[in-house]
């Protein structure tokens, strides 16, 4: 078993595609309408399945914002150097809600970016050969 993908309900979906591949390096993979049910789908990610989980954006057609409730806590991507990572996002438009530095308690080094619905995400530092702008080494 493994992890296929994340869904995440928006508000505006091109402006939250906007965000994931411009601020955060990730592809468009695919998107779907369903009239029936007044919704469109958005596949974003670093990569396609099986290879790769990938972000699943939600549009419901008429709603533009949603309460995120107490229980999300946030997505994590790797970043081999948090620092240009964070940079990189600003000069994007991103939004660094928590500067690079180590976890309280800890050595890993990490930094926040919200989305435009408030979604957190957490940079990671690693050096495992995918950036946060989804480039490999």
């Amino acid at each position: 078993m493994r992890i296929l993908h994340t869904m995440l309900r928006v508000g505006d979906l091109q402006r939250s595609i906007d965000f994931y591949t411009k601020v955060l390096g990730m592809t468009l993979l695919r998107t779907s309408d369903n009239a029936e049910y007044k919704y469109t789908l958005a596949f974003v990610g670093y990569g396609s399945n099986p290879e790769h989980a990938e972000l699943e954006l939600t549009y419901n057609w008429g709603v533009d914002k949603y309460e995120l409730g107490s229980a999300y806590g946030h997505l994590a991507i790797s970043a081999d150097d948090i620092v240009a990572a964070c940079d990189a996002a600003r000069a994007n438009g991103g939004n660094v809600t928590r500067e690079p530095g180590p976890v309280k308690g800890g050595s890993t080094v990490i930094a926040f970016v919200t989305d435009p619905d408030g979604y957190k995400i957490e940079l990671i530092e690693r050096k495992d050969g995918v950036r946060a702008n989804g480039l490999n080494e």
